[in-house]
C-alpha cells in the first residue's frame, strides 16, 4: 500500500491523545505522511458529516470522544473512511452496523486490556473475601470495630471457578497462582492441552463448576445462548459465604436473582459490569454491604491506556503494509458486544 497517498485522520480529545498515544506511539503516528490530528472538542456534531466528506480520510483513528459515523456513508459510492482504528472497546455507539455490512473495516483494543481486567477481577475477589464494603461503611459511618465474631476470609487455597476461558481468564490464572488455589473452568470449546498447560481443571457442566467453587468469576461471552444463563438455580449452588464476581458481561447473569441472593446475605458479590449501564439509581444491588460495585472500569486504567494505543498502532502498521489485523469487528462480533 502506498503510504504517501493514505490520508489518516485522528479525531481525539487532548486527554485521549496523551493517554493512549504517549511517546513512541504518538510520534510514529504523527510522522506518517498523510496524517492529520483534530481535537474532537473542536468538531461541531452538526457539521461532522460534511467535515468527513471534505476530508475523505482513508483511516480514522477514533476513541470515546469521536463523533459517531453517519449511517448515510453506506449510501455513498466510495466509503470514507475505509478503516476505523478504534483505540477503545465497543464501537456500537460510533459505528452503525450497516457500515460493517458495506465493508467498513473496524478494529478495537481487543485483548490488549485483558491483564488490567484480570487485575480488577483479583481486586474484587479479595475485597469480597475481606468484606471491604461492609467494613469501609461501618468504620466510616458507624464507628465500628471488629469483634470476636467478625468473619473475613483469605484467598489462599480456595477453589476458584472461571466461567469462560478467553483472554481475561488466561491472564487471571497466573495472578491467582501465588494463592495456591485450585482453578476450574467451564468452557467446552477450549482444548484440553490449553487447560493442561495452565494447570486448570475442566468442569463438565455449569452445575459442577458452581457447586465446586468457593469463588466464581464470570467471564462467559455475551451470546444469545448465554443470556441469563447464570440464574438463581446456579447461584444457589455456590456455598454459603461464597464469592461471585462478574467482570465479563452483565447480560449473562440474571441480575434480579443475584440481587435477591445478595439481599439474603448468602453471597458476597463483586460487580464491574451490569445488564443496564449506567446502573440505575434504584437498582436493588445498591446499598447492600455485601456487594462491591464498580462502574465498568475494569478495563485499562489511565496509566495503562497506552497498551491499547500500542495495540492500535500495530494494527495500523499492519494495514499500511497489507498485513493481517487483529480484533477485527465483524457483524457477528458487533452483535455480541455491549
Amino acid at each position: 500500500m502506498n503510504q504517501q497517498k493514505i490520508k489518516i485522520l485522528a479525531v481525539l480529545s487532548d486527554l485521549e491523545w496523551a493517554d493512549f498515544l504517549p511517546g513512541e506511539s504518538g510520534e510514529w503516528l504523527s510522522s506518517l505522511p498523510g496524517f492529520r490530528r483534530v481535537d474532537s472538542a473542536s468538531v461541531d456534531p452538526g457539521e461532522w458529516e460534511a467535515f468527513l466528506a471534505s476530508e475523505r480520510p482513508d483511516v480514522l483513528v477514533s476513541a470515546w470522544s469521536t463523533p459517531p459515523l453517519p449511517a448515510s456513508l453506506a449510501d455513498t459510492g466510495e466509503m470514507y473512511p475505509r478503516y476505523v482504528c478504534h483505540l477503545t472497546g465497543t464501537v456500537k455507539r460510533m459505528v452503525p452496523r450497516v457500515l460493517l455490512e458495506k465493508g467498513l473495516l473496524v478494529t478495537n483494543w481487543g485483548d490488549s486490556i485483558s491483564r488490567t481486567v484480570a487485575e480488577a477481577a483479583l481486586m474484587l475477589i479479595l475485597s469480597c473475601l475481606r468484606r471491604t464494603v461492609y467494613w469501609t461503611h461501618a468504620m466510616h459511618n458507624e464507628g465500628a470495630w471488629k469483634s470476636k465474631d467478625s468473619k473475613v476470609y483469605s484467598l489462599f487455597r480456595r477453589s476458584v471457578g472461571l466461567h469462560g476461558f478467553g483472554a481475561i481468564s488466561r491472564q487471571l490464572v497466573p495472578l491467582l497462582r501465588p494463592f495456591e488455589v485450585e482453578i476450574s473452568t467451564y468452557s467446552p470449546r477450549v482444548p484440553d492441552d490449553v487447560l493442561e498447560s495452565l494447570g486448570v481443571r475442566r468442569a463438565n457442566s455449569l452445575d459442577e463448576l458452581f457447586s465446586s467453587s468457593q469463588v466464581l468469576v464470570e467471564l462467559a461471552p455475551k451470546t444469545p445462548a448465554n443470556h441469563h444463563i447464570v440464574d438463581e438455580k446456579l447461584l444457589r449452588l455456590l456455598p454459603e459465604d461464597g464469592v461471585f464476581v462478574n467482570v465479563g458481561r452483565g447480560a449473562v447473569v440474571d441480575e434480579a436473582a443475584l440481587a435477591r441472593l445478595a439481599a439474603e446475605g448468602r453471597l458476597h458479590v463483586g460487580l464491574d459490569v451490569f445488564e443496564k449501564e449506567p446502573l440505575p439509581a434504584d437498582s436493588p444491588l445498591r446499598g447492600l454491604r455485601n456487594v462491591m460495585l464498580c462502574p465498568h472500569q475494569g478495563g485499562p486504567t489511565q496509566d495503562r491506556r497506552r497498551d491499547a494505543g500500542t495495540f492500535a498502532m500495530e494494527n495500523l502498521k499492519a494495514y499500511l503494509e497489507d498485513g493481517s489485523l487483529k480484533s477485527v469487528i465483524t457483524p457477528e462480533v458487533y452483535d455480541r458486544s455491549t
